[in-house]
């Protein structure tokens, strides 16, 4: 790979299309198909973003290294990423009478400003409505951290974050994993009205 055209990457990702009626890709079709368009650093970067959607990989270690990382994405989305886990497991203690720090990883000492949006999401009556108030959290925060990005590896990598929330609803609920990709896809394409970008033709 000669260098990254992240222009190139983002203009094809929603024309990597998924059969929804029933067999087909999964996700790892896409990130396989994006780690041939990226150069082996960023390959590594997205490796610490996948490795982070594994619970047994959440360790402390792995927090500090995702906090002190080179880029601002990776710290960005786990800084939350760790705020929304230690805010959930202080709300299951409470719930269940344990000490309230049990399961914790205390290593940041920021302010984290959506603590009252996080409060309502737990409170939900019941545990669907739950997850999805964290995953529309989540998707909301991914947003944030890339609004004055365009045509870079963060959007690559909001992508693939964007995508793990999606094929887990498609897992549970297939409708709302739909309805969530079809956002995801308008989202890109307003990437692109929004700068005027026209594809090369081909």
């Amino acid at each position: 790979m000669m260098g990254n055209n992240y222009e190139y990457i983002i203009s094809s990702l929603p024309a990597v299309s998924l059969d929804w009626k029933g067999a087909g890709g999964t996700s790892d079709s896409y990130v396989d198909w994006i780690r041939t368009q990226l150069g082996a650093e960023d390959n590594r970067t997205l490796d610490v973003l996948l490795d982070g959607f594994k619970d047994e990989n959440l360790t402390e270690e792995f927090y500090r290294n995702a906090l002190g990382h080179g880029n601002s994405f990776i710290r960005n989305y786990f800084t939350f990423d760790l705020c929304v886990r230690n805010g959930k497991a202080r709300f299951l203690n409470k719930a269940f009478g344990m000490p309230a720090d049990q399961d914790t990883i205390n290593i940041w000492d920021g302010e984290f400003i959506e603590a009252g949006k996080l409060q309502e999401a737990l409170e939900a009556e019941d545990l669907i409505t739950r997850e999805k108030n964290l995953d529309d959290l989540m998707w909301r925060k991914i947003e944030e951290i890339t609004t004055f990005n365009y045509f870079d590896l963060d959007v690559v990598l909001a992508f693939v974050a964007k995508l793990h929330i999606i094929y887990r609803w498609l897992s549970l609920d297939p409708e709302t994993g739909k309805e969530m990709f079809d956002k995801l896809e308008a989202e890109i394409r307003g990437t692109f009205t929004g700068v005027d970008y026209k594809a090369p033709e081909e």
